[in-house]
């Protein structure tokens, strides 16, 4: 039996004017009392970076803001507002300090007299062209950056989170790797017989010349600042340099057998346990006149061991 469905002409419904639609945010809030912060979390955004030729590029980045809601009674926000406004904030200009605070200030704004502070903390990949150490080629590398920026009282309070990777070499194993090499070499020589220059220099070239390697790992500094508001820049690339000089090791991008060897040089002239490492990333950063405080962490993955080694430090640099 054939079933028949009836057929309904669609309803025909006039727009309604955006003022006459329900709001139920403005209703009284039933357990009255100010909240700390509401807003949104992890919102996609392109966003406007400088770059190292002076300009810009566009980078994809997640962004979380939020307002006090300093009104014990109302019972919500202007979320759509905080929304709108950030998709047009960093749309064609460089995020700088000067602009985080208009943004920063547009969002209080916008929320009429809910609240008087704003916070936003915008995440994504900072690259950097990295030259190679001996040949002439050169490669990307890519920087985790978080930037936190708030705004309390017209006072603007901005921090900038970035990690670098480098290598680590111990300085107790390589000590205890030399000590074997020239146990190897006494045995191997022990017979009374001319050494010359170039019986040695071959001896230690061949596979018998290296008895023990050192072990050396991946490691990552992890570092976030405050910066002092005098600044009206981000100093992402600048740090970066800065800390990948202090610890001398960062690994590296392309590679070749001569740039390979010259890393392994490297590595050789800058033995380093996990305090070594801190040590350095504090006095690169307690020496920066942008920065007000810091605090790092450092973290050896050991080849030796299933844990990692870690180590942090902190300091408050005097204005």
């Amino acid at each position: 039996m054939a079933v028949r469905f009836a057929r309904f002409a669609p309803v025909s419904t006039s727009p309604i004017s955006p003022s006459l639609l329900p709001d139920v945010a403005q209703d009284a809030a039933a357990l009255a009392r100010p909240l700390d912060w509401v807003g949104m979390d992890r919102i996609a955004l392109p966003v406007r970076i400088a770059d190292a030729d002076g300009g810009s590029i566009q980078v994809a980045a997640s962004v979380d803001v939020a307002v006090d809601l300093c009104d014990a009674g109302a019972r919500g926000i202007h979320m759509s507002r905080l929304y709108l406004r950030l998709q047009q904030a960093f749309a064609s200009e460089t995020i700088t300090p000067a602009g985080l605070r208009r943004v920063l200030q547009g969002f209080v704004e916008s929320q009429q007299g809910l609240s008087t502070g704003a916070r936003l903390t915008l995440r994504y990949d900072h690259l950097l062209q990295r030259a190679a150490l001996a040949s002439a080629h050169s490669g990307w590398k890519r920087y985790p950056v978080t930037i936190e920026a708030s705004l309390r009282e017209g006072h603007l309070r901005l921090a900038l989170s970035l990690s670098v990777e480098y290598s680590s070499t111990c300085p107790a194993s390589a000590a205890l790797s030399r000590q074997l090499n020239a146990a190897r070499f006494a045995d191997e020589f022990a017979a009374a017989r001319p050494l010359s220059t170039e019986v040695v220099r071959d001896w230690l070239a061949s596979e018998r010349g290296l008895a023990a390697t050192p072990h050396a790992q991946r490691s990552r500094a992890e570092v976030r600042v405050e910066l002092r508001q005098s600044f009206d820049e981000l100093p992402v690339a600048a740090l970066v340099d800065a800390l990948e000089a202090a610890l001398a090791t960062p690994v590296q991008t392309a590679v070749k057998r001569e740039d390979e060897q010259a890393f392994a040089e490297l590595n050789a002239a800058n033995l380093m346990f996990c305090e070594d490492a801190a040590r350095r990333v504090a006095a690169v950063l307690s020496a920066d006149p942008r920065v007000e405080r810091f605090d790092a962490r450092v973290a050896h993955f050991e080849s030796l061991h299933p844990h990692d080694a870690v180590a942090r430090v902190s300091g408050h640099n005097p204005g």
